[in-house]
């Protein structure tokens, strides 16, 4: 893949949506412990993780797998995951 890393999309996608710094943010923080995130937010972040990595994940983000991307690690893994099976 040319251009950014997940990783990097990853981040600016949360830098965009809940105003962090990017020292925030670390594979380990938590949405909603470590960097702020309400319910609402979270939602926010899964529409635009799905508008960003269409592509990769061809789709949208299943409830039962949103609910399971707690951390920025995980939403991170779960793309590559999803891009690696699609390809």
């Amino acid at each position: 893949m040319t251009g950014k890393s997940i990783e990097q999309r990853v981040k600016e996608i949360i830098i965009n949506q809940l105003n962090v710094n990017e020292e925030q943010i670390t594979p380990e923080a938590s949405f909603l412990d470590d960097l702020g995130a309400d319910s609402l937010d979270t939602v926010e972040l899964i529409m635009a993780f799905e508008e960003e990595f269409k592509d990769e994940i061809q789709g949208e983000i299943p409830e039962s797998d949103a609910e399971k991307l707690q951390t920025v690690g995980d939403v991170s893994r779960y793309i590559n995951e999803k891009s690696k099976v699609n390809a």
